[in-house]
C-alpha cells in the first residue's frame, strides 16, 4: 500500500510545510537532540500501556517480517474492516485508507451512535495550553475516518495525570486522564480538505523542488524543529545574528531579522527595540570583538565563597512511567553524582563520585553517600543550582532521617552561573548562552582536558547519561563496564569545568 500523508506528516506539515518535505526528501539533515531516542521510546512504552485504557481491545499491529519493524499497513486495514463488522468494543492502531491518506487511530473507541478517536500522548495534563498543538493530528483522524464512511461522535486525547504517584504497581486508570478535544480541533478541521491537498501537493514536489521558506516563530514554539540547523545555513543566516541574542524568543527574533540584515549588529541601528543590560553588553562584546569584565561584580561574588570547597553535580533519568515507590511521571532521579574538592586555594584537587546501580531505586543509596561525603556546614559550588537544590530537597522529602544533613547541604550552594548572568563577565565566543557548555569552551578555547567531544562516544551530554544509565541492567559484562566508565567520566567532567571556571574568576580579578 502506498500513501501520500499520513497523521504525522500532516501535523508536521501543519508545524512548517518545508519541515515535512524535508522528513521525506533530505531526512539525513535533521538533528536530532540526545533525548530524542529516549522520548520515542518512552512515546512507544506510554501507547503500549494506554491501549487498556478503555478496557479490553484489539490491536491490529502488523509486520511484514517478523525479524522486521516494518508495519504491513495492508495488513492492518484490512484487520480493522473485519473488526468493524464485528463491532469490536476498542480497535488499537485501527487503521484507514482514503485517497492517499493513511492513518491509524491509537484506540478507536465503538459506543452509542458511532465511535470516538483516543489519541494518546505521553505529555501531561499539567499545562492544556500546549494541547492546540496536537489539533492537526486529531482533525486529520476524524476526516479520514469520515471519509471511510465511519461516524465520528467524539475526540478525546489521553494524557498522563501529572499528579499521579506510583504505589505497588501501575494503575492505568489512575495513571491516564482522558481530555475532550472537540474544541480543540474545531479551528484546525474547518478547511481541512483544502489543507491536506496543499500537503499532499508538497509531498508531489519531488526531491528537485525545496520549498523555499524564511524562518518563522514556529520553528522552536511550540516545536523545536530538528531541521532548523539546515535552515538557518539555507536562509544564510550568520553566525552571532539576531537569533543569538541573550534571552530573545524566537519570534521576536524573526521580527528583529525582518527587512533589513541579520547580524547582531542591526540590534544597534533598531531604535523600537530595547536590549536588557546583558544584550547590550553581548552586542557590544560580538560587534567590537571584546571581552566584557567586571572585577567588581565577581569579587562581590568570590567574597562570599569560603574554603573547603565542594562542586557538585548530579546526573538524572525522567521515567515517563513511574518505576519506584511513591514517584510520578517524569520525575527527576537522581542516579549519579560527581564531588571536586578544593580544601583551600592552593591545595590538592581531590574528587569523589557516586554511580548507582541500574534498576534498582537508586535514591537512598545516593543520598546516603552524598551525606558521607560532603560534611554539613561546607560551600557547595553548582552551575544553575536550582537544579541541585530541588534534586535535594526531593530526596530530603523522601527520606526524613536524612533530611536534616540534606537541608544543610541544599542551604549552602552557591552557583556559579550568577557571575555570569549577573553580566560581569562575557566573551563574544559564548554566543548569548552561560551553560556550562558555552562558557568553558569561551574561557578556555581549544584545550582539550575540557573537550567534551573527547569523551567516550557513550556520553557526551546529560541527554546521553539520561539515557543510558536505565539500558545499563540489560547490557552484557562488556559493555555494562563500557557504559559505567563513560558515565563516571562524562560526571567527572562537568564538576571539574567548575573548578576550572572558579579558578578563571580567581585569576580575572587578580590581573
Amino acid at each position: 500500500m502506498k500513501h501520500t500523508l499520513s497523521k504525522s506528516r500532516f501535523a508536521l506539515y501543519r508545524q512548517c510545510p518545508k519541515a515535512m518535505w524535508m522528513s521525506i526528501y533530505k531526512k539525513e539533515e535533521a538533528e536530532l537532540d540526545a533525548s530524542a531516542e529516549s522520548r520515542f521510546e518512552s512515546g512507544t512504552a506510554v501507547g503500549d500501556l494506554a491501549m487498556s485504557f478503555l478496557g479490553p481491545y484489539v490491536d491490529v499491529t502488523k509486520y511484514k517480517d517478523e525479524g522486521e519493524k516494518k508495519l504491513d499497513y495492508d495488513a492492518m486495514i484490512l484487520k480493522t474492516e473485519e473488526l468493524l463488522r464485528k463491532g469490536t468494543e476498542n480497535i488499537c492502531e485501527a487503521s484507514f485508507l482514503y485517497d492517499g491518506n493513511y492513518c491509524a487511530v491509537d484506540i478507536l473507541h465503538k459506543c452509542e451512535g458511532g465511535y470516538e478517536i483516543y489519541e494518546v500522548k505521553s505529555s501531561t495534563d499539567s499545562d492544556p495550553s500546549k494541547f492546540k498543538k496536537y489539533a492537526p493530528d486529531i482533525a486529520y483522524q476524524k476526516w479520514v475516518l469520515e471519509k471511510c464512511g465511519v461516524k465520528v461522535v467524539g475526540t478525546y486525547l489521553v494524557c498522563i495525570n501529572h499528579s499521579y504517584r506510583l504505589h505497588s504497581e501501575i494503575g492505568v486508570k489512575e495513571l491516564f486522564v482522558k481530555v475532550e478535544a472537540s474544541g480543540i480541533i474545531a479551528g484546525e478541521y474547518e478547511g481541512i480538505s483544502g489543507r491536506i491537498d496543499d500537503a499532499k501537493g508538497i509531498v508531489m514536489l519531488g526531491k528537485g523542488k525545496e520549498p523555499d521558506m524564511m524562518l518563522n516563530p514556529g520553528c522552536k514554539n511550540p516545536y523545536k524543529c530538528q531541521f532548523l540547523k539546515y535552515c538557518r545555513k539555507f536562509n544564510n543566516i550568520p553566525e552571532d545574528s539576531v537569533f543569538d541574542l541573550y534571552n530573545v524568543s524566537w519570534g521576536k527574533a524573526v521580527k528583529l531579522s525582518e527587512g533589513g540584515t541579520l547580524g547582531m549588529d542591526r540590534c544597534l541601528v533598531l531604535t523600537s527595540f530595547k536590549m536588557n543590560p546583558i544584550q547590550k553588553i553581548q552586542v557590544d562584546c560580538t560587534v567590537n570583538g571584546k571581552v566584557h569584565v567586571n572585577k567588581e561584580g565577581i569579587w562581590d561574588f568570590v567574597k562570599q565563597i569560603e574554603y573547603p570547597l565542594y562542586f557538585l553535580d548530579f546526573e538524572t533519568m525522567q521515567p515517563a512511567l513511574p518505576e519506584y515507590e511513591g514517584t510520578g511521571p517524569y520525575q527527576q532521579i537522581p542516579f549519579q553524582y560527581s564531588l571536586h574538592i578544593l580544601k583551600s586555594k592552593d591545595g590538592p584537587l581531590l574528587h569523589k563520585e557516586f554511580l548507582a546501580e541500574s534498576g534498582p531505586d537508586p535514591r537512598r543509596p545516593l543520598a546516603e553517600q552524598l551525606c558521607k561525603d560532603i560534611p554539613v556546614n561546607v560551600c557547595v559550588l553548582a552551575y544553575n543550582d536550582s537544579f541541585e537544590k530541588n534534586r535535594i530537597e526531593e530526596l530530603a522529602n523522601t527520606f526524613e532521617d536524612l533530611s536534616g544533613h540534606l537541608r544543610k547541604i541544599k542551604n549552602n550552594i552557591r552557583d556559579l552561573l550568577d557571575v555570569f548572568k549577573g553580566g560581569n563577565y562575557y566573551v563574544p565566543a559564548m554566543k548569548g548562552s552561560f551553560s556550562i557548555k558555552s562558557v568553558l569552551p569561551a574561557l578556555f578555547p581549544n584545550d582539550p582536558e575540557l573537550d567534551y567531544h573527547k569523551l567516550d562516544e557513550w556520553v557526551q551530554n546529560g541527554g546521553d547519561a539520561m539515557n543510558i544509565f536505565p539500558r545499563i541492567k540489560d547490557m552484557n559484562p562488556e559493555d555494562r563496564d563500557k557504559a559505567r566508565k563513560a558515565l563516571l567520566e562524562y560526571c567527572k567532567l562537568d564538576t571539574y569545568a567548575m573548578v576550572k571556571v572558579w579558578e578563571n574568576l580567581n585569576a580575572v580579578i587578580e590581573e
